[in-house]
């Protein structure tokens, strides 16, 4: 094999796929990146592929093809080499014996690499009726609530979110135990109902691979095992979470007695402010005191206290409630509206932060303040 293609391409397309190199592998052969070239039906696209039989993602490069063939390189040696070489055209030329030589300008490393042969090639996925939404939606949804997914494996689902399609809306949820987002979002046509669980890695690879722009699109396609990724020239093909999802439903109930209006950045700011006297691995809650105009907030620790007042619209009940502050943080930092409303029942029950036309709904459990202040 030969190519010769950009090192600006070549480094783009390495930092794609490298996001599905596994870390830590019994197998050699997936911590390679593969080149491969060896398509006559493409005339000058070289594809980089990696895949660690959870994740994989390929994306295609232009580059000029002197002779076909393939070859599976490590890849974190190849991406270290392909950054520092100069600003020019690289080329790339493989033996039999699977020798490798990268030259660029008078830079030229020899390193020896396997054959493409060997490497786990993507699944088939039979495509069927893609989803199709901007990149700018997908890239928004995922920001806006993989910060409630559980980073503990003691239960799966919770490391995922659920895409739930019903007709022309996209549910999307994450919850840990303590707190629940749910985005919804309205699709320009109708699809059949699907209903996955996809890994949380997953979604933050794609995430931080999307370019995000709002004219550009993402097409997503479901099966009973895999959903595949497609946008700009990459795919993305991962693995789905087994298992029936937690029915929230009971638990999103609209009855509230006391409903809050309240200004999001002054809210946000208060309890930033306010996690200063919180050490990492306290739990400390935030306490809420509401009475009629004014929301007092509150927070005690062994470094010291602090106290400041928001005014609020209010309906219903005053109500002293308290809550672990970055569970509220991380809701408030995705939403963007300027005033948000907060709904709550009593200091024992969930407090809902949603929109009129609950477009986001974000669930957050209270915690027991009594027995955390004295």
């Amino acid at each position: 094999m030969k190519i010769i293609c950009p090192k600006s391409d070549l480094l783009h397309g390495v930092n794609i796929v490298s996001k599905a190199v596994p870390s830590r592998t019994t197998m050699a052969i997936l911590e390679c990146i593969l080149i491969d070239a060896s398509d006559a039906s493409t005339k000058d696209e070289i594809k980089l592929t990696a895949n660690d039989m959870e994740l994989g993602i390929e994306t295609r490069i232009e580059g000029t093809i002197v002779e076909r063939g393939s070859i599976a390189l490590d890849a974190k040696i190849f991406s270290e080499i392909v950054r520092k070489l100069p600003d020019n055209d690289v080329t790339i030329e493989t033996d039999e014996s699977f020798k490798t030589v990268i030259t660029c300008e008078k830079a030229k490393f020899n390193i020896i690499g396997k054959s493409g042969e060997d490497f786990s090639y993507l699944p088939y996925i039979e495509r069927n009726q893609p989803i199709i939404l901007s990149q700018f939606t997908l890239k928004e949804v995922i920001r806006q609530t993989i910060f409630s997914i559980s980073d503990s494996d003691s239960n799966k689902l919770m490391t995922g979110e659920l895409f739930e399609i019903k007709e022309n809306e996209l549910k999307v949820v994450s919850l840990d135990g303590h707190r629940i987002s749910i985005r919804n979002i309205e699709l320009k046509e109708v699809y059949e109902d699907h209903k996955v669980v996809v890994p949380g890695k997953t979604l933050q690879e794609v995430s931080k691979i999307l370019p995000g722009d709002s004219n550009e699109l993402v097409e997503m396609f479901f099966t009973d095992n895999h959903i595949v990724f497609e946008f700009d020239r990459t795919t993305v093909v991962s693995r789905l979470i087994e298992g029936e999802y937690f029915k929230i439903e009971q638990m999103l109930s609209s009855d509230y007695e006391t409903k809050i209006k309240i200004n999001k950045r002054e809210l946000l700011d208060c309890i930033d402010r306010a996690t200063l006297l919180v050490k990492e691995g306290d739990k400390k809650p935030i306490i809420m005191n509401v009475t009629e105009e004014n929301m007092e907030l509150k927070i005690n620790s062994f470094i010291g206290s602090m106290n400041e007042d928001i005014d609020i619209q209010k309906e219903g009940k005053d109500i002293m409630i308290g809550f672990n502050p970055k569970f509220f943080i991380d809701a408030l930092r995705v939403i963007d509206e300027e005033e948000v409303v907060l709904y709550m029942v009593n200091p024992k029950a969930p407090c809902f932060i949603k929109d009129d036309d609950e477009k986001f709904i974000y669930l957050i459990l209270p915690v027991n303040f009594n027995a955390a202040t004295n």
